[in-house]
C-alpha cells in the first residue's frame, strides 16, 4: 500500500468519529430548543393536547433521548432528513433542489477568490515592496475589512440599480440560458468571494516571498533559468502549502456567506430555505440544512487534504 493510500484512509477514517460528533452536536441542539416539531407540525390548526401527544408518540420523540439519537442516525443513513412542518415534503427533496444553486455559488465564488489571490499574491510577492506590491496590500486590506453583505449591496446599487449591467437579483437556470445564468450569478459570486480573496491574496503574497528568499531560486536563476519559469514551476508549487490550508478553512465561510448573499440577491438556495425555515418555524428543515452544510465543509476539507498530498512531496514522505 502506498503512502498516499495510507495517509488518505487514516483521513477518511477520521471522517467516522466527526460526522456522528457534528449530528449529535445538531440533534441536541435542535432537541433543546424552544421549537416544539409537535406544534410546528400543526402551527395553525389549534390541535388539541390529546393530537399532539398521538404525534409526540407517533414520531418517537417520547423515547429516551439516547434511543431517539440512534434512530436519527439510522434515518440518516438511509438518506432521511425528515419531513417538513411547514409544507409536509420530505425534507431531503427541499435540501436536494436548494443544493445545487448553493454548490454552484460557492465554487463560482472560490474560483473567482482562487484566481484574484494567485494573481494578486504573486505579482505583490514579485514586485515586493515597489508600487505594485504596496497598491495590492493596500487594495487587500481594504478587501478583508469590508463585509460581503455591504459589497453586496453596494454593487446593486451601482451596478445593478444606476447601471443596469446586472440583474438586481432572481435566478436563470444554465440550462435555459448560460448567458443569463453569469449575468445572474456574477454580483453575489463576486460579493461572496471578495473577503475570501483578499485574505488569500496576502498569504499567496507571504508565501511566494519566503520561496523566493531560498538558495534553490537564486541558484536557478543564476543558471539562466526565466524567473517566470522558476515561480510558475517551482515556487509557487511550493508555497501553496500554508494558502490551501486557508483556503480550506474559508469554503466553511463561503458557504455561510451564501446564507446572506443568497437572501439579498433572491436566490432560492440553501440561504434561502433556511432562513424561510426559521422563519416559519419548520424545525426540520433547519436542521437539514444544517447537517448538509456542515457535510459539505467537511467533504470540501478532505479534498483539501488530497491536494496537500499532490502539492507537497514532504507530507506524502512523512506517511511511510
Amino acid at each position: 500500500m502506498t503512502a498516499v493510500v495510507r495517509i488518505l484512509l487514516r483521513r477518511i477514517a477520521l471522517l467516522v468519529p466527526l460526522m456522528l460528533g457534528i449530528v449529535l452536536f445538531v440533534f441536541l441542539v435542535m432537541r433543546f430548543s424552544d421549537v416544539d416539531p409537535a406544534s410546528a407540525f400543526f402551527q395553525g390548526a389549534n390541535p388539541t393536547p390529546q393530537q399532539l401527544h398521538q404525534f409526540r408518540e407517533r414520531n418517537g420523540l417520547l423515547d429516551p433521548l439516547p434511543l431517539r439519537y440512534v434512530h436519527f442516525v439510522g434515518a440518516l443513513l438511509h438518506g432521511d432528513l425528515g419531513t417538513s412542518a411547514l409544507t409536509r415534503a420530505p425534507v431531503a427533496e427541499q435540501v436536494t433542489t436548494a443544493l445545487p444553486l448553493t454548490l454552484q455559488l460557492t465554487f463560482l465564488g472560490l474560483a473567482f477568490a482562487v484566481v484574484l489571490a494567485l494573481a494578486g499574491g504573486v505579482t505583490a510577492a514579485v514586485y515586493r515592496d515597489r508600487f505594485p506590491d504596496q497598491a495590492i496590500r493596500v487594495v487587500s486590506l481594504i478587501g478583508v475589512a469590508a463585509p460581503g453583505f455591504w459589497l453586496a449591496l453596494l454593487m446593486i446599487q451601482y451596478l445593478a440599480v444606476d447601471r443596469g449591467w446586472f440583474p438586481t437579483g432572481g435566478y436563470i437556470n444554465p440550462a435555459d440560458s448560460v448567458t443569463g445564468w453569469l449575468r445572474t450569478m456574477a454580483l453575489p459570486a463576486v460579493a461572496l468571494s471578495l473577503p475570501v480573496a483578499a485574505q488569500l491574496t496576502r498569504i499567496v503574497r507571504t508565501s511566494v516571498v519566503e520561496e523566493l528568499d531560498k538558495d534553490y531560486v537564486r541558484t536557478a536563476i543564476g543558471g539562466g533559468l526565466p524567473p517566470w519559469v522558476v515561480v510558475g514551476r517551482n515556487v509557487l508549487r511550493n508555497a501553496l502549502v500554508n494558502p490551501l490550508t486557508v483556503l480550506g478553512l474559508r469554503v466553511g465561510y463561503l458557504l455561510g456567506g451564501a446564507v446572506v448573499i443568497e437572501t439579498i440577491f433572491s436566490l432560492p438556495g440553501m440561504g434561502k430555505l433556511m432562513i424561510d425555515a426559521v422563519q416559519n418555524g419548520d424545525p426540520a428543515v433547519v436542521q437539514g440544512v444544517v447537517l448538509t452544510t456542515a457535510t459539505g465543509f467537511v467533504v470540501v476539507n478532505l479534498v483539501i487534504d488530497i491536494l496537500y498530498l499532490l502539492v507537497n512531496p514532504r507530507l506524502r514522505a512523512a506517511g511511510r
